[in-house]
């Protein structure tokens, strides 16, 4: 039962549902139909929904059927009326056709010229759309035109403009344009065409450049000589009015227009350059090869020429390519933003400076003349100051300018060498004579010379040195000028140049003069009368030397006992020279000597003796005393050494002339003969050859043969061995050897041709006494070496 309630509630459930569904059917849309219809067969009831639907048709059919037959007469009466209607319908349509063709007939002429209104129109509209395109593209073609004339002319960085313009304001109004199209693929090509002339035109700049840099360098320096010059003229200008000229008055009086490197060289070639490689964005790119060019071209400058030590010109041409170089740079520094940079310059300055300097070291160090070693330190020092006005640091140069002074002295020293050798070769070593007063003051005004006593003499008299004298003095002034010279703008104080001066002249003085000095006193024929006048002019230059500290003095303002000052080493040298010519003329003397002791010719063997002293002893003497006379001149000490040296030498000769193993035997009468030439020399001494000796002095050079000759001839045995080795002994300076040596040849000859033949009564007792004394001298011997 429950079921069946069920069954009749879902019954009662699905008609309630489909009674819905049907009046949603009929008040709805029946494009809104689907989702209803869509919920009837979703469920099971469809069949049942069918016959319901077909249920309520039936009925609205039969609604519609009485509606129809409540109305049907009124929809005749319609019929009627429309029929009439009909009727006055076609007179209607008549009408309207007849109005219609006449109106066809009166528009044709109307319709033909709308047409042709149309199609002006439609023309107009084209002519004006067609201006407005053209108005936008021939600007275009314009820009385009003038790009061409600007490349063709050259004008490449307003060709860049132009391309700019062209391709960011007019090509994008017009881009749709095939022309258009071709243009824009061909603005890349334009770009890198005016990038390849551009690049072009710099190596035309480059090559330029390095071509003028030789005029350029040459301006610059000659700019900044006439810069110095105007300083000097400046500072050195008088007073005038209480006030100095000013420095443009002298700058407009001295005309000073010289071009500068934008005079010589056009610029505008890498301003361009670099405007459109930087409106191109390769800026970098650019900045990078002009310097790499720039350095190669850098190396080639500053590779000197092989031969550039030759002439000054070629040193010139060196600095001027140099200078040239880095006034360009300077100038690209200067008038660029950042296409080279302080670094760049600085990094390529230290490059050339090492160069430069290893070159010049190099090549000045082939040259010999002094002439051209100044001049190229003015170069140098030219070549420092124009470089050092733009900005560089050269304290390097003058640093190597130091080195170069020590080179600049010894070809100097090598000059003056050959200048002090012709001088002492060409003087006659005589004393200059003087005939008026005009000549004496000439001499005395090129060497400090007074003497009161020859002063008061009358003319002519003569100066006692030779004219070798004044012409060192003044090549020693000379000397210390040119050394002067090297130190001018070296910015180097007043005390580093006296030094530098002082140093130099010493060597002149102690290597240069003093070689030449001592080649001339040891040259084989060299006289006594010469080596005499070289010791008195010695003396006089010896002298000079506190004038020539003076000169010194003078010419650097700084004086002798400031700290460090290097005191000249003259007296030394000429004292070094005296002193050799000295001992050349000790050694002369001794030579002459030696050369007429060699005429001796002694009969060892006479019985008797001659009546006078020996020929070549007078003559020897007699030279002696003629030279003896021509020292008047020199200093005391000197000629007595002299004559000192040469007596003994000769009393040193006589003795080993007298004792040589050749002369195996004499004779009493040979030493009495000898007796007579040793109181010759003895004679000479007395007579004071050379005077200053204390008394006997001279003599005491004689006194070695006196006693032996003595102790022989006056057969005085007794007293000598009695007193030997007494310093009251009357034989004092007798050796027992050369007593033994002497007695022996005595001896010997007593044997023989028996000399002794006076004594021939006690002849046994003779030879008995000489053997007796032979054997005391040996004792005296053996105990004297024991």
């Amino acid at each position: 039962m429950e079921r069946g309630k069920m069954a009749e509630l879902e019954s009662l459930e699905t008609a309630a549902e489909h009674e819905r569904i049907l009046r949603e059917i009929e008040s709805t849309d029946t494009a809104c139909i689907g989702p209803t219809l869509r919920s009837v067969y979703d469920g099971e009831e469809h069949g049942r929904f069918m016959e319901k639907l077909e249920a309520r048709i039936r009925n609205h059919d039969r609604e519609i059927e009485k509606m129809c037959n409540f109305h049907y007469q009124g929809f005749v009466d319609s019929i009627t009326e429309l029929l009439k209607v009909r009727g006055e319908a076609q007179k209607l349509k008549n009408q309207v056709t007849d109005t219609n063709r006449k109106l066809q007939n009166e528009g044709r002429e109307l319709i033909i010229a709308m047409e042709e209104l149309k199609q002006c129109r439609l023309q107009q509209r084209n002519i004006s759309a067609t201006v407005d395109k053209l108005t936008l593209c021939l600007p275009v073609l314009e820009m385009y035109s003038k790009l061409r004339e600007q490349m063709k002319s050259k004008r490449h960085y307003p060709a860049l403009k132009t391309l700019e313009h062209l391709e960011h304001t007019y090509l994008p109004q017009v881009s749709h344009y095939r022309f258009c199209k071709i243009m824009v693929d061909n603005i890349p090509k334009l770009r890198e065409e005016i990038k390849e002339v551009s690049m072009s035109d710099l190596k035309d700049f480059l090559e330029s450049i390095r071509k003028h840099s030789d005029k350029i360098g040459e301006t610059a320096m000659k700019q900044a000589q006439q810069q110095r010059n105007l300083d000097n003229i400046v500072s050195q200008h008088p007073r005038i009015s209480g006030g100095k000229k000013s420095k443009k008055e002298v700058c407009a009086s001295s005309d000073l227009e010289v071009p500068g490197a934008q005079d010589l060289v056009d610029f505008s070639p890498v301003y361009r350059c670099l405007h459109i490689y930087s409106v191109l964005g390769a800026r970098e790119t650019f900045e990078n090869y002009y310097r790499k060019q720039r350095r190669k071209q850098a190396r080639l400058v500053l590779q000197p020429p092989s031969n550039m030590h030759e002439t000054l010109d070629g040193y010139r041409k060196y600095f001027n390519q140099i200078v040239g170089f880095f006034v360009v740079e300077d100038h690209i520094l200067h008038t660029t933003q950042g296409l080279v940079n302080r670094a760049y310059i600085d990094e390529l300055w230290e490059m050339a400076l090492s160069k430069t300097i290893a070159a010049l070291r190099t090549h000045s160090s082939y040259c010999s003349d002094p002439s051209l070693v100044l001049d190229l330190k003015n170069l140098i020092v030219l070549f420092a100051d124009t470089l050092q006005g733009y900005g560089f640091p050269v304290n390097q140069l003058f640093d190597m300018l130091l080195e170069i002074q020590d080179q600049y002295s010894e070809t100097l020293l090598k000059k003056w060498s050959g200048v002090f050798r012709h001088i002492l070769d060409s003087d006659n070593y005589s004393p200059i004579p003087v005939t008026n007063e005009e000549v004496y003051k000439k001499i005395v005004g090129q060497f400090p010379f007074q003497d009161a006593e020859l002063e008061k003499q009358p003319f002519p008299k003569k100066f006692p040195f030779s004219e070798f004298v004044p012409k060192v003095y003044n090549q020693i002034k000379e000397f210390i000028y040119a050394c002067l010279k090297f130190s001018e703008d070296l910015h180097l104080s007043s005390t580093e140049v006296d030094d530098m001066i002082r140093k130099s002249t010493n060597l002149l003085l102690t290597r240069t003069l003093s070689n030449c000095l001592q080649n001339v006193i040891k040259r084989k024929n060299v006289g006594l009368t010469e080596l005499v006048q070289i010791i008195i002019n010695t003396t006089h230059l010896e002298k000079s030397c506190k004038f020539l500290e003076e000169f010194i003095t003078n010419i650097t303002n700084v004086l002798p006992e400031t700290v460090h000052t290097t005191k000249l080493y003259g007296t030394t040298t000429f004292k070094d020279a005296r002193h050799a010519a000295e001992e050349e003329i000790y050694t002369n003397l001794n030579q002459k000597i030696d050369q007429f002791l060699q005429l001796a010719d002694y009969d060892w063997m006479a019985m008797e003796p001659g009546s006078k002293a020996s020929d070549y002893l007078v003559d020897l003497i007699g030279f002696l005393r003629s030279t003896f006379a021509v020292f008047t001149h020199l200093p005391g000490k000197v000629a007595q050494t002299a004559c000192m040296s040469a007596c003994k030498h000769l009393s040193t000769s006589l003795m080993q002339l007298l004792l040589e193993a050749e002369v195996r035997q004499l004779t009493l009468g040979a030493l009495q003969q000898f007796n007579l030439d040793v109181e010759e020399c003895e004679q000479f001494a007395r007579s004071g050859p050379v005077p200053g000796f204390q008394g006997d002095t001279l003599q005491l050079a004689f006194i070695d043969l006196r006693q032996l000759l003595d102790l022989f001839i006056q057969w005085d045995w007794s007293t000598y061995l009695a007193d030997y080795g007494q310093p009251t002994c009357k034989y004092l300076r007798v050796n027992p050897t050369t007593a033994l040596v002497l007695l022996e040849k005595m001896r010997d000859t007593s044997r023989k041709n028996n000399v002794f033949a006076q004594f021939r009564k006690n002849e046994r007792d003779k030879q008995k006494l000489i053997d007796t004394v032979a054997k005391q001298l040996r004792s005296l011997i053996n105990s004297h070496h024991s």
